[in-house]
């Protein structure tokens, strides 16, 4: 079954703002699983399912985490 991955973006109202790589779509939040945040990765499958990826949004901080270092270090 087909998948993409997203990441919230932000919320705007009623709507999640969600980042499918360089693309943006607004998506009711009732579409969606009730405790999601800001910068949840979230899987969208086919049949309409949507799930949380908590390692993946972990992985995507500690990358994150580290580049902000990086970039810290060299100034």
């Amino acid at each position: 079954m087909k998948r993409r991955k997203g990441i919230i973006d932000r919320f705007e109202g009623d709507l999640a703002v969600v980042e499918f790589g360089e693309v943006m779509e607004d998506i009711p939040k009732s579409r969606l699983p009730d405790s999601i945040q800001s910068g949840d990765v979230l899987w969208f499958y086919e049949d309409g399912r949507v799930e949380i990826d908590s390692e993946e949004k972990q992985r995507l901080s500690k990358e994150i985490d580290a580049l902000m270092d990086e970039l810290w270090e060299d100034g």
